[in-house]
């Protein structure tokens, strides 16, 4: 069974967001995946991915999930050289396509680790995707229209896709946030991103700590050390803490309730005031800032390591 599990993530891992992104298509105006791209992502059959959904069809409506046209289909033919719309063995009905929120309920209808774990890096892909057409008006103005055509609809433009994300990623992200009730993935991505940053060890306060926290946290670089410091009556057990070390080593959960607000502590040096509980990300309105003052940051470092 270990050999399996590590196999399957194995397999996550070799998966690049320049592959996903790949398998991201303009159908209807709107972003998309096809059916059978997801099926080999999760690793399951297109069969099997489709039944799901009619299983559970209340839970996708047509801005989640809809069927393809002939023409439709023809037209995604065309702009492709290769295409795993086929499936394997061919397909007698036409694809489904599944829009942003149609992707991330697959997966809690697929009932799998793999589409769990492929779901959050789908979803991180869409955000990126997202931020670059919002945030890069002025980038956009520079090139042609043929080139941003390239860029959006074909596959062909991975290089170009490349260049400007390197392009974002060289600039400072922003000291404050601001997500809305609804903004569930856009929220995780940014945490999931300051939990990636750090190198050595990342401090958590947050009275309210749970599995969806540990998922989180599971986005650490390996050999980063985790602390957690939360309220005594917490509901993560020392089963929760033990099978999470054994494969993320190394969480210590520490338990006050000295605190009200939520921190996270990047490597003992920067510090991010957090609205509300990680677990609870874009739920509800709540901000994230990073705190400027560096005495008030060291001070609250300082404080932590007096908690034992």
């Amino acid at each position: 069974m270990a050999k399996e599990k590590d196999t399957e993530k194995n397999e996550i891992i070799a998966v690049s967001e320049s592959e996903i992104r790949n398998l991201i298509y303009t159908i209807c105006g709107q972003q998309v995946m096809i059916d059978s791209d997801l099926a080999m992502l999760y690793q399951v059959e297109t069969r099997r991915l489709n039944e799901s959904v009619k299983r559970n069809i209340g839970r996708f409506p047509e801005s989640f999930c809809f069927q393809m046209t002939k023409e439709e289909y023809n037209s995604l033919k065309s702009q492709i050289a290769t295409s795993n719309t086929e499936g394997r063995g061919g397909r007698r009905k036409l694809p489904y396509c599944f829009t942003e929120p149609g992707i991330a309920m697959l997966s809690a209808v697929l009932h799998s680790d793999t589409a769990i774990n492929v779901s959050v890096r789908i979803m991180n892909t869409f955000v990126e995707m997202r931020r670059f057409i919002a945030n890069n008006a002025l980038l956009f103005e520079k090139i042609s229209n043929v080139e941003l055509k390239q860029l959006e609809y074909q596959k062909q433009a991975d290089e170009k896709f490349e260049k400007v994300f390197q392009y974002i990623s060289d600039h400072a992200e922003s000291e404050q946030r601001i997500f809305y009730d609804g903004q569930i993935y856009d929220a995780f991505s940014l945490i999931a991103s300051l939990i990636q940053k750090a190198k050595k060890s990342l401090s958590l306060v947050d009275g309210y700590v749970d599995i969806k926290t540990l998922n989180l946290l599971s986005k650490k670089k390996k050999g980063v050390d985790v602390t957690i410091y939360t309220h005594p009556k917490t509901s993560l057990s020392q089963t929760d803490i033990n099978n999470f070390n054994s494969q993320y080593p190394t969480l210590t959960v520490k338990k006050t309730s000295a605190f009200h607000d939520r921190f996270l502590i990047i490597d003992d040096s920067e510090v991010y005031h957090i609205g509300a509980s990680v677990k609870d990300a874009g739920g509800k309105c709540f901000g994230i800032t990073l705190i400027q003052d560096q005495q008030i940051a060291k001070d609250l470092i300082k404080r932590l390591k007096t908690i034992k």
